[in-house]
């Protein structure tokens, strides 16, 4: 009985805010509004909102709103989704759904963390929730799927979509394309082969499975040496993708083949690691694919948002897909076919190649992860990661965090063995040096960069950036704090020191005409906005 009230009190209050009913027409839009429908905010990957009450002349009077504590365990590192009124957050396995105006918990789905796990899946990592209709869906760490009623948190269907393998792990969020699910997983730094699933939305049956590392006799298994090594060959994908509905295409990032390090017992291009592949939802079907980093030696996932950008290029309408890509170089793809069209070196600190050909391969240097150790930069962390970019339709410019940094690798053979990572060996800072963070305003039109800020902090934050339609680009910086600054110009409006590291990426939303931004810091979820005006007495 206690549990039926507090189930019709959970749903009362979820009416009360609005309709939480997610359609496919809805997460079709292309202006991102007062709702946040999804992971990137909207397919094309922009994290761009049209939102304009807060503007370079008023976000100094930003405040902190409410501020939402989670007990599970891990940092937070999830990107909220809003819709009418109700934000869901995740915790580890735990789902939450808050009053998206004073933070309220409406109601609160807990899920036991797995044991057992190992390197990423261990750390219980999740990275929110997609909706549709009335169904929120989410990943665990274990790589299971599940489907909750989104007006009262209760399990509808759990579905375990990585098996054979127990390295498995999953830390994205989900992404919905039409009926179907989309997931991917984690685990390839320990021994796994990556794969994309979907599944039917109404019932979790498997749609489509398609795997990163190809089988032997199936196209791209030639870029891999014969026997079983594929089977371990790593490419995970443990980011969300992006889709274009007009081309009925999906674009997903896919992380460094596996063992890391240790190239010698994979010789070949490793396709489809380090690649980006588009797919067709319908059927898993591969359309193209661009490999970043062939034979990846390094561990330059291309797992970062590939974001989707219409606009005149080199003189004709082109629908573009630009990457900021792990191994220090941006790129931009016609992403009709996946042609090559230009690069652009990002990282301050560059050795492992000393260009891209005008194929896009990279041009590499004679340097290799050795037993004694070799200092290559980027660093194994990547000269950025998967902390989300954005791309603003008001200044044209692409914003995204770069991490200037390098690493001591070391390559030593090792068997594979479950329950273990499969690094072979593994990286370290050099002694004496430390990393740095910087916010990179790059104009795709130009191929150039508008302006670079760099960070003061530690160089371990891992937090995105988002931009709006008023000019401002809002992220987590590497001094524990929410900022705000100029888009055009990179000059600081607004700054917030939440006291603990952000790996997280930021999003705005609004109820009842009032404009918030939130993003994750720690264990808590900040929330922010301006002044309420003022009431008129009469």
């Amino acid at each position: 009985m206690i549990r039926f009230l507090l189930v019709l009190f959970a749903a009362s209050a979820l009416h009360a805010q609005g309709v939480v009913d997610v359609r496919t027409s809805d997460l079709t839009r292309t202006v991102v509004g007062a709702d946040w429908l999804s992971y990137n905010g909207d397919y094309t990957g922009r994290r761009y909102s049209s939102l304009t009450q807060v503007t370079p002349k008023n976000a100094h009077q930003l405040r902190p709103e409410w501020i939402f504590h989670s007990n599970n365990a891990g940092i937070l590192q999830v990107t909220p989704v809003v819709v009418a009124g109700v934000m869901f957050v995740t915790g580890s396995n735990d789902a939450y759904a808050l009053d998206a105006m004073t933070g309220k918990t409406l109601w609160h789905h807990a899920r036991p963390v797995s044991t057992g796990l190992i390197d990423d899946a261990s750390g219980h990592i999740n990275r929110g929730v997609a909706v549709l209709g009335t169904r929120l869906y989410m990943e665990t760490d274990n790589a299971h799927l599940l489907c909750l009623d989104a007006r009262s948190g209760n399990q509808i269907w759990d579905v375990a979509y990585a098996q054979d393998n127990r390295n498995y792990g999953a830390t994205s969020a989900p992404l919905i394309v039409k009926d179907k699910v989309l997931v991917g997983t984690s685990g390839g730094d320990d021994g796994v082969r990556g794969f994309v699933a979907a599944f039917d939305a109404e019932t979790g049956k498997e749609a489509w499975r398609f795997w990163t590392v190809p089988s032997p006799g199936e196209p791209g298994s030639e870029t891999w040496p014969a026997g079983d090594v594929y089977k371990h060959g790593g490419g995970t994908t443990w980011m969300p993708g992006t889709y274009d509905p007009a081309l009925n295409t999906i674009f997903w990032g896919t992380g460094n083949p596996s063992p890391d390090f240790d190239g010698s017992v994979r010789e070949g291009d490793n396709l489809y690691t380090a690649s980006l592949i588009a797919l067709d939802p319908d059927t898993g079907e591969l359309r193209w694919h661009f490999q970043f980093t062939p034979h990846d030696v390094n561990d330059y996932d291309a797992t970062e948002t590939p974001v989707l950008i219409d606009t005149v290029y080199e003189g004709k309408p082109r629908k573009l897909i630009v990457q900021a890509n792990r191994n220090g170089f941006l790129y931009i793809l016609d992403r009709t076919d996946g042609t090559y069209l230009a690069s652009k070196q990002f990282a301050v600190q560059q050795n492992w190649a000393s260009g891209i050909d005008p194929h896009g391969r990279p041009i590499r240097t004679d340097l290799q992860p050795s037993k004694e150790g070799t200092r290559m930069c980027p660093s194994y962390a990547g000269g950025t990661n998967w902390y989300s970019p954005t791309y603003s339709e008001r200044t044209h410019l692409f914003y995204f965090i770069a991490f200037d940094e390098c690493s001591v690798v070391k390559a030593k053979t090792e068997a594979f063995e479950e329950g273990k990572a499969y690094y072979s060996t593994g990286a370290s800072s050099p002694p004496g040096e430390r990393g740095k963070k910087i916010l990179m305003a790059y104009d795709p039109i130009r191929n150039a960069f508008a302006w670079t800020s760099p960070q003061t902090g530690p160089g371990r934050s891992s937090a995105g950036v988002m931009s709006t339609a008023s000019g401002l680009v809002a992220f987590g910086d590497d001094a524990e704090e929410f900022e705000v600054v100029d888009g055009l110009t990179g000059a600081p409006l607004y700054h917030f020191n939440t006291g603990q590291p952000l790996h997280s990426s930021p999003i705005s939303y609004a109820v009842e005409g009032r404009q918030y931004f939130a993003i994750a810091a720690g264990n808590d979820l900040f929330t922010f906005a301006l002044p309420p005006l003022e009431p008129v007495w009469k």
